[in-house]
């Protein structure tokens, strides 16, 4: 067998070490490894730190209380359409973040330190699927129901529609950012799954899901919600980032057009997004209703939209003000304190 060739002492190079200021988001020099030091994102490594801070698994939660609320007589069939509605939907749309992240993010992401964190993100989906199957079988629920109705359910399966139309371009073998045309449709990638599918089409089911949690039912699920809440708030922070880098680096891709493009795009979401509550619970359930669902959409977007320097749409007020702290990772009350401390590095956040 033949042995391979080391490289000569006049083959290696250290006078023309990686310098951090070489470093770009997209469009840098590939290298058969991801060079992290020196860091020049340091937010892109702070958000990795935060994401392994909050490192929990689903099969950590009791499910005992659940399994009696659902076989029991305390729900209403409006409030089970709803459990069902979330959970056919969160089970797959996770399962599309993710594979946009391995199989078109993490190609054209050129930076070693969010790279790092886009690791980090996808173990976190895995985590997040991983959680809807053990809440099926805990629950002992038609699996074939619940991961089908993103086809089988349409406003359910529009959202998904409106999510995979972007990895498919983005993972055309003849996809390139190298030019303005093809940076931009990635950046509108980034928009579509950061921005709309964790920053907006999650939301109204973190509110149907936590207010059964606020009345004391189905604690299991809720605190399992609470803990993807926490996990996707730190993704649309970092996906922020990621697109506000992009941006000033490459400032000629954010023209006048391309703007009222995502305007439009995030427009467009929240209409799909209010039909999906519509037909979560078409009578209201629990205080919610449409209409508070119109404003709370409508007043999320437009906080997404500012983050990335668009002007607000709608200029709706926030009907559920206590998403806003559940939101709001500095204002958090501490999710973990049941869970077993093996989990938690000395290193993790202070989340009071």
């Amino acid at each position: 067998m033949t042995q391979p060739t080391l490289p000569t002492a006049a083959a290696i190079n250290t006078s023309n070490r990686f310098s951090a200021s070489d470093k770009r988001l997209i469009n840098c020099n590939q290298v058969d490894v991801n060079q992290l030091m020196p860091l020049k994102y340091h937010w892109a490594w702070e958000h990795y730190n935060n994401g392994c801070a909050n490192h929990w698994m689903p099969t950590e939660v009791p499910m005992t209380k659940d399994i009696e609320t659902w076989r029991g007589n305390q729900l209403t069939e409006a409030e089970r359409r709803v459990i069902m509605r979330n959970l056919g939907f969160f089970s797959t749309a996770e399962s599309l973040v993710g594979n946009n992240l391995v199989l078109a993010i993490f190609k054209h992401v050129t930076n070693a330190e969010c790279r790092q964190y886009l690791l980090r993100q996808a173990f976190e989906e895995a985590v997040h699927s991983h959680t809807f199957l053990y809440v099926v079988d805990s629950l002992g629920l038609d699996e074939g129901e619940v991961f089908n109705m993103y086809h089988e359910v349409p406003s359910i399966a529009r959202k998904d529609a409106f999510e995979t139309e972007l990895t498919a371009e983005v993972m055309d073998p003849n996809f390139s950012t190298a030019t303005d045309e093809g940076a931009q449709a990635f950046l509108k990638n980034l928009i579509g799954y950061y921005l709309i599918m964790e920053g907006v089409f999650f939301y109204t089911g973190f509110v149907m899901m936590l207010s059964f949690h606020r009345r004391n039912l189905m604690t299991g699920i809720g605190e399992q919600f609470q803990y993807i809440l926490r996990d996707e708030t730190i993704h649309l922070n970092f996906g922020i980032d990621l697109i506000n880098g992009i941006k000033a680096e490459n400032p000629q891709l954010w023209t006048p057009e391309f703007q009222q493009a995502m305007i439009d795009r995030v427009k467009q979401a929240v209409e799909l997004e209010l039909d999906y509550a519509a037909d979560c619970l078409p009578n209201g359930i629990m205080g919610l209703n449409e209409d508070l669902f119109r404003d709370y959409v409508q007043h999320i977007a437009d906080r997404r939209l500012e983050r990335i320097g668009l002007p607000m749409q709608y200029g709706s007020t926030n009907p559920f003000p206590w998403m806003s702290e559940t939101m709001d990772l500095a204002k958090e009350k501490n999710f973990f304190e049941t869970r077993v401390t093996e989990y938690q590095a000395a290193g993790s956040l202070n989340w009071d």
